[in-house]
């Protein structure tokens, strides 16, 4: 319990980081301002995707990082091409587009990013003191 705890809290964390950071690449939300509020809420479902994927991939062993980085990659671009298409935001024009898709760079890699991160402090560096502790 306690490791899934670490897994929200530094989801949270990286997410809410990786939000503020990219904020700058978009127009709008929901044709408003891009607040604190909006970038908190986002980066608290961010977690709770990252928990999920996490949660799900520590159950298969040597294939976890792949699924778990892949799972929030689809995740990702799922959530993006709905948001792009119902209006909820719009990208600016520094925003990179990945081709084919059509989805905003940052956007598109950052669940993978920061779940994969996240799974190897928590998961991947069982030897380090800090991370010594119960279940």
């Amino acid at each position: 319990m306690k490791k899934l705890m670490l897994v929200y809290a530094l989801a949270f964390i990286a997410n809410w980081i990786w939000e503020t950071l990219h904020s700058i690449l978009y127009i709008n939300y929901k044709g408003g301002l891009i607040t604190d509020f909006i970038l908190f809420r986002a980066a608290l479902a961010d977690a709770v995707i990252i928990l999920v994927l996490i949660f799900i991939g520590q159950k298969l062993g040597r294939y976890k990082a792949l699924f778990i980085a892949t799972g929030g990659f689809i995740i990702a671009i799922i959530i993006e091409i709905w948001a792009l298409q119902t209006g909820r935001w719009e990208y600016n024009s520094l925003m990179p587009i990945v081709p084919i898709i059509r989805t905003g760079l940052t956007p598109t890699i950052q669940l993978a990013i920061t779940a994969y991160i996240v799974e190897k402090i928590v998961f991947g560096l069982k030897n380090q003191k800090i991370f010594k502790y119960g279940t």
